[in-house]
């Protein structure tokens, strides 16, 4: 049995192949890209949040005036979640996220929270009861 033949496509064939640019991973998506700068807003200005803030939407609904990168953080935060997550699950620069988010919050909707720090040491006198405790069972 003999291999079948390969054919070539003539160059009219289709339709010609668009060069990728440095978003060229945002194109299959739909719509035009948006520069990163369009989608942070002028001014830039960015609240005190670190990558492990997490953040929480006050209402699932977006706001009709909301961008659409505003509404798709607003429809990730019903539950609470991290910076970092919310910068990977749009992939987006932390520091886009940061100026969206700070946006979110003068306008209070979403509503961000510092993550649980844990002292170093635990208390001596917690300690020393749990110590007695254990020596009278």
């Amino acid at each position: 049995m003999t291999p079948p033949q390969r054919q070539r496509r003539s160059p009219q064939a289709g339709p010609a192949p668009r060069p990728a640019g440095p978003a060229g991973d945002r194109e299959g998506r739909g719509g035009n890209p948006e520069r990163l700068y369009v989608v942070a807003g002028r001014d830039g200005e960015r609240a005190d949040i670190d990558l492990v803030t997490l953040i929480v939407a006050r209402s699932p609904d977006p706001p009709p005036a909301a961008t659409p990168e505003q509404a798709a953080l607003l429809r990730l935060c019903v539950a609470p979640l991290s910076v970092a997550e919310l910068s990977a699950y749009l992939s987006l620069p932390f520091s886009v996220v940061t100026v969206l988010l700070t946006e979110l919050l003068t306008a209070e909707l979403v509503q961000a929270r510092s993550p649980v720090v844990r002292k170093a040491l635990p208390d001596r006198s917690l300690l020393e009861a749990v110590m007695h405790g254990l020596q009278r069972l």
